[in-house]
């Protein structure tokens, strides 16, 4: 990726973040763990249309990013990692906060 100067920590993680969530495949599989408690790579390849090998890039691409967790007993199993995502609910919020005079209330 082309650096630009002058971003901090944080834009280079959500950077990070958003690049992750960029692929419309790897955005269905973060809706996916987030319905569920947590997963296993087999149930993630029944709900989409990948084979098995793609699915396991796009979660490689997620836990590098900290959008995912993993851990290995006899399964793999994955889960959304909620400190990443609290922590890039934050960095929007302080971008909108920022930005963004409050909104009128709607007149009555």
């Amino acid at each position: 990726m082309k650096q630009i100067e002058g971003l901090g920590n944080d834009a280079t993680r959500a950077l990070e973040i958003l690049r992750a969530l960029s692929n419309p495949a790897r955005l269905r599989i973060v809706a996916e763990l987030g319905s569920r408690n947590a997963c296993v790579t087999g149930d993630i390849i029944d709900v989409l249309p990948l084979a098995q090998s793609t699915v396991s890039e796009h979660l490689k691409v997620l836990k590098d990013a900290g959008i995912v967790r993993g851990a290995i007993d006899n399964d793999v199993c994955y889960c959304l990692d909620p400190a990443t995502l609290r922590w890039f609910a934050g960095f929007c919020s302080e971008l909108a906060d920022s930005c963004c005079p409050p909104e009128p209330a709607p007149a009555n």
